[in-house]
Formats: C-alpha cells, structure tokens, sequence
C-alpha cells in the first residue's frame, strides 16, 4: 500500500514501522490498526497539532515544507533506531505537509509494546528526533 494510507483514506495502512510523509488529513484510526499487535499491551499516540501561537506571536495557519527523499529515509532511521534502543514491537509516523488550519493534526507517531514504559519512551525519542532532524520546515 502506498504512503498515504496514513493519510485521510480508510484502508489498513502499509507495513508498520514505517514513516511517511502525507499531503491529506492525518488518520489515527489507520495508524492504530496497523500498530495492534497480539503481543503488545501497550500502545502510545502522540498527536502534534497546530496551535494558535509560536514564540510570542499569533499564528493562524502552518504551512509545512519537506524535503522528501531525505524526510523518509532519515524517518525510518529514527523509527528503526526506536525499535533497537526500547523494547517495542511496532512503531510508525506519519508528518504533514502543505497547508494545515489550527487544530490540525501535523504529526503522529505510534508505538506498541509489550509494557506501557518502553511505548512512552520510544514515542518521546521518535517525535523528539523527528522535529530536531528531518527537513521539514
């Protein structure tokens, strides 16, 4: 299946583990089915939206520019690092790109894991290496 499973479209997503970038609404419903896992009692959703202010002044929309190729490929660095470092069975992540109004969901990344502590920890470093090294802007 292709990327933009993680995106507004219904179907089951591509193989977990996998990041990507979307140009359509962002679907959590999508990215929890393709985390579940009959080993995993645990799963994390972080959701990073678009709020109304950024460093002291007001902000009305965002408009996300990536570099693709780049974007990807270091996204399933992040991801496979994530795997190696805690002890989880599935991770993904999805960023937008394009324009997004507040309240919009930016970003989600999903973990799954056999307990809640390594889902926790390896979301934290997932969306934390995602926003300090994928050119996305």
């Amino acid at each position: 299946m292709s990327p933009s499973s993680f995106g507004s479209s219904s179907s089951p997503p591509f193989s977990t583990g996998y990041f990507a970038i979307s140009s359509e609404s962002l679907n959590r419903k999508a990215l929890r089915a393709a985390l579940q896992d009959v080993s995993s009692g645990a799963f994390v959703l972080f959701e990073g939206w678009v709020r109304d202010h950024n460093e002291g002044r007001k902000v009305l929309q965002l408009e996300y520019e990536v570099y693709e190729p780049l974007a990807v490929t270091e996204g399933n660095s992040i991801l496979q690092e994530a795997r190696e470092r805690f002890d989880v069975s599935l991770a993904a992540a999805v960023h937008r790109q394009g324009l997004l109004k507040l309240t919009e969901p930016a970003v989600l990344v999903g973990v799954s894991a056999a307990h809640r502590g390594a889902a926790f920890d390896a979301c934290r470093f997932i969306i934390d290496e995602v926003k300090a090294r994928l050119p996305i802007w």
